[in-house]
């Protein structure tokens, strides 16, 4: 038998918690003093502390984690209600991780308001590029919502082209459309002949005579600041968009935060425009266009 002191070290749980269990009849002692009234436990009763500490994680309340445990409750049924419980929290982590790196994103673009390296911008032509790609739609373009589509786009794509027996003869191109429900997301890799696979779509991607480009290192999660500043000096420069923006694919290695990526935005010049001062007011930027 253990006192209340060491059987609530033994299950990491507190004194007064297993306290409020003997009140509510969750958990009571397996014997109590006559005289003192002290608390005593068993051993054998810590696997019911560990049923009740595992079922209030997966959000139940006292009254419900009894109602369970009256029940007789399975040990097999138990751990697949903890296995779908991990599932929930780890998608959950994954979800959080993803909202912060578009936090700090946001939060850099801001900070970096007035002096975005907006000289790596220039205007180059682009020419036309055969690809197999794949389509799906995203909820929106934000990126919690491009991300997990176009993630499997691109798995889905190379799975296919090593099936055909093809090797992607250029870098990976993704471009993105409004389409009436949502994003329309387009994964593509450059190839170098037509397919025979009925299930891969190869298309010609036309030229682009006048697009804005600059290059981004690191994740394509943390690519905010530097298609922002690339918007900057697309205005700045009398410049307007001419179409839906790509994003090139350099370099991949298994790093995301070592991958290198050059966004291309077609533009067309706007007439009459005259050198638009920076905010801060200090400095006019013409540079990059050539």
């Amino acid at each position: 038998m253990f006192t209340i002191g060491d059987f609530a070290r033994y299950g990491r749980v507190s004194v007064r918690m297993l306290r409020h269990y003997d009140a509510t009849g969750l958990l009571r002692p397996a014997h109590v003093d006559p005289a003192t009234g002290y608390r005593y436990y068993s051993a054998a009763q810590l696997a019911r502390l560990n049923r009740v500490i595992a079922l209030q994680d997966l959000g139940l309340t006292l009254q419900q984690v009894q109602r369970i445990l009256n029940e007789e409750v399975t040990t097999e049924e138990l751990r697949a209600m903890l296995r779908l419980r991990r599932a929930e929290l780890e998608a959950a982590m994954t979800a959080a991780a993803a909202r912060l790196v578009q936090v700090e994103a946001r939060l850099r673009s801001i900070e970096s308001e007035g002096h975005m390296p907006t000289n790596d911008a220039v205007i180059k032509s682009v020419p036309a590029m055969r690809v197999a790609e794949l389509t799906a739609t995203a909820a929106s373009f934000e990126p919690q919502d491009i991300g997990p589509v176009i993630g499997p786009l691109y798995d889905e794509l190379f799975r296919r082209l090593d099936t055909a027996g093809v090797t992607p003869a250029g870098p990976g191109v993704a471009s993105y459309e409004e389409v009436p429900e949502g994003g329309g997301v387009h994964a593509a890799v450059q190839v170098a002949a037509p397919l025979q696979d009925g299930d891969l779509r190869v298309v010609d991607l036309p030229p682009v005579d006048q697009a804005a480009t600059i290059v981004h290192r690191g994740s394509v999660d943390t690519v905010l600041p530097t298609a922002q500043a690339l918007a900057l000096w697309i205005d700045e420069n009398g410049y307007r968009s001419a179409g839906y923006p790509r994003e090139i694919n350099l370099e991949c290695p298994d790093n995301r935060d070592d991958w290198v990526t050059e966004l291309q935005a077609p533009v067309t010049k706007t007439q009459g425009h005259r050198p638009r001062a920076r905010a801060h007011g200090l400095e006019r930027h013409g540079r990059g266009s050539r």
